[in-house]
């Protein structure tokens, strides 16, 4: 084919006819050549000096010549054997020839643009380059169809760690099938950004991606969720949900979205601005659905009983939110990782608020039945075997519970300002809420008529309360002293206990040493006393209890001391000096069994030794 200059005539209509037929796309309406798709950002070409060398144009005019063939044979259009078949099955040299081709079918027409605007060769050239750009096409959109398999996103993630770990090392000193795709897929976003097709390109790049990243949410379970509907859910229904989802995020980010990130940068890494692009489109919707599904939950029912899955919620949220702000760092994608920020942040308010309902429920709580024996409040029990539970959450709970957002109140924390111990947010929170809880339990200990039954209580329902700080992960937390200190205030209620309740039965008896044991009718009188106080005392305790056993134990021997001994000296000298028998009910060794029968929360009438010490108090 012989290139020839035609006659120059009308030379600004050509010019102007040939700028608009040198687009961006090969359709029939042609666009300005100097025109740029709102979708690329291909570099500013250094187009020639406008100088005319006609040794330069010779060559320019040989490249166009040159790349007529390659082009000319692949073109879709020219066939229907060229309609079916594809360039990059039929190897690398080839596919790489036809690449050089266009690029330098590219250079010549920039050369001409700049040189010689009116050479008829621009026209030949840009019927080329649309042929090749509809190869390249086609050939992209083949590539990405047909191997779904090899840009699946777990090969891709593991691809991009492999390079993140061994940067420019080939994984086994071999080419991957993915290593061959994405390199294809590279070269050619590269000749069609270049060469001024980048939004044809993206186009074809973004509805493939974009249904793989959806259909891979999908089977993950990704659901866009309305808050109308998650608020009718059952508890267990939304919590199969909630963990479902901790499962799918780590999949989603650590593998879908790493991949399509890493994938993306390499096939678009000509233009940062297509790159970026073109990875939110893909990636925009599936990714705020599934970062919006947090905050949906957090705005549900402030049911103190989901405060665990709620912070295991967070925890997941948080595991993944590095890996997020890395993942989505551009300006373009911001919106995402904003949404996955405030999910964190709703989470966290959400279980302060929690916390406080929390307290509320132990402040409101009106039940007025007193437990039966003095033993252990059930408001005791589910109380402290929440606050425990929050205690396994302590660094869970370290970044939600700041000095700044606590909901203690200041005047509390000014007094544990110099505690260690409590000096800790975490701390702080757990132990204002045992706090809030004894001085409930102070209230409840009003409701016994009997002042000694309600220290029984007091005493019961603050061991349990230092028993569950002292052997579960609350004791790192609020510390060794306040246990001890609370083990003092145990023994306290416990003596008060003692004080009230066996007093009678102790003054009953001369002081202990005393030799004024009397005529025989005052000893007879001191017997009748004794076994009256001790009756009463002991009949109305039968029932009482103390649920756990070294302090029960604790108090058995403790009054036992008190009591024993005294009677003991009291009942040697009735037997022994006066001969007095009229009246004497209990040896010394029978109280200590009476006593054993105690703080079991069985009536006098409910166990064989009971029944047995019932019978011979009867005697």
């Amino acid at each position: 084919m012989i290139l020839s200059e035609p006659p120059k005539s009308n030379n600004t209509t050509k010019l102007m006819h040939i700028k608009e037929f040198f687009g961006f796309s090969h359709s029939s309406s042609p666009k300005s050549i100097h025109s740029s798709s709102t979708f690329t950002n291909s570099p500013r070409r250094r187009l020639p000096p406008p100088t005319y060398d006609p040794s330069e144009s010779a060559a320019m005019e040989e490249a166009i010549v040159n790349s007529e063939p390659i082009i000319t044979k692949w073109d879709p259009d020219a066939s229907e054997f060229n309609r079916i078949t594809f360039l990059f099955r039929h190897g690398r040299a080839e596919s790489e020839e036809f690449l050089n081709s266009v690029n330098s079918l590219r250079r010549a027409m920039d050369f001409f643009i700049s040189a010689n605007s009116t050479s008829s060769v621009l026209v030949i050239a840009q019927k080329l380059m649309q042929a090749a750009m509809r190869r390249l096409e086609k050939e992209f959109y083949q590539i990405l169809s047909e191997n779904r398999q090899n840009l699946d996103p777990e090969s891709i993630s593991s691809r991009s760690s492999d390079r993140s770990t061994a940067e420019g090392e080939t994984v086994g000193d071999s080419i991957t099938e993915f290593d061959r795709v994405s390199a294809d897929l590279k070269s050619i976003a590269d000749c069609m950004i270049d060469s001024g097709y980048g939004k044809e390109c993206v186009k074809i790049y973004k509805v493939i991606r974009k249904s793989i990243v959806d259909e891979t949410l999908y089977r993950l379970g990704t659901e866009k969720f309305k808050l109308s509907r998650i608020l009718k859910w059952s508890w267990d229904s939304l919590e199969n949900i909630i963990k479902n989802w901790m499962n799918s995020v780590k999949i989603a980010v650590n593998t879908l979205f790493r991949g399509e990130r890493f994938l993306c940068d390499h096939v678009f890494s000509r233009s940062e601005r297509i790159r970026e692009s073109c990875f939110y489109e893909i990636t925009k919707e599936g990714a705020i659905t599934l970062f919006k599904f947090p905050e949906l939950v957090a705005k549900g029912k402030k049911d103190s009983d989901k405060i665990f899955i709620l912070m295991e919620l967070y925890d997941a949220n948080s595991d993944v939110l590095p890996e997020i702000e890395l993942i989505f760092d551009s300006v373009s994608t911001s919106v995402i990782r904003t949404q996955a920020q405030t999910s964190m942040t709703k989470l966290a308010d959400s279980i302060r608020d929690i916390l406080c309902e929390f307290e509320s429920t132990i402040q409101k709580d009106s039940s007025k039945n007193p437990t039966p024996g003095g033993g252990i409040h059930p408001l005791t029990q589910s109380a402290m075997s929440y606050i425990s539970s929050l205690g396994d959450y302590a660094s869970t709970l370290s970044d939600i519970l700041t000095v700044e957002n606590s909901p203690i109140p200041s005047s509390y924390m000014e007094t544990i300002a110099a505690d260690d111990a409590l000096s800790s947010p975490v701390a702080a929170q757990l132990g204002w809420l045992i706090l809030v809880l004894l001085c409930k339990l102070d209230t409840k200990a009003e409701v016994y008529r009997d002042v000694s039954l309600s220290y029984l209580f007091l005493a019961n329902n603050l061991n349990f309360i230092v028993k569950t700080v002292a052997t579960t992960n609350l004791k790192m937390l609020i510390g060794g002293e306040w246990v001890a200190n609370h083990r003092t205030k145990v023994k306290v209620y416990a003596t008060n206990y003692e004080a009230t309740a066996w007093n009678r039965v102790i003054k009953s008896l001369p002081e202990r040493g005393s030799e004024e044991v009397g005529s025989p009718e005052t000893a007879e009188e001191g017997l009748k006393r004794f076994n009256a106080a001790f009756e009463e005392a002991y009949r109305k305790q039968t029932s009482w209890r103390v649920e756990d056993g070294n302090l029960r134990d604790e108090l058995k021997v403790s009054i036992a001391r008190k009591i024993v001994p005294i009677y003991r000296e009291f009942y040697e000298g009735c037997i022994e000096r006066m001969n007095v028998n009229v009246g004497v009910r209990f040896s010394p060794d029978d109280l200590g069994n009476y006593l054993s029968d105690l703080f079991h929360g069985v009536s006098s009438s409910g166990s064989s030794s009971s029944s047995s010490s019932s019978s011979a108090l009867k005697r």
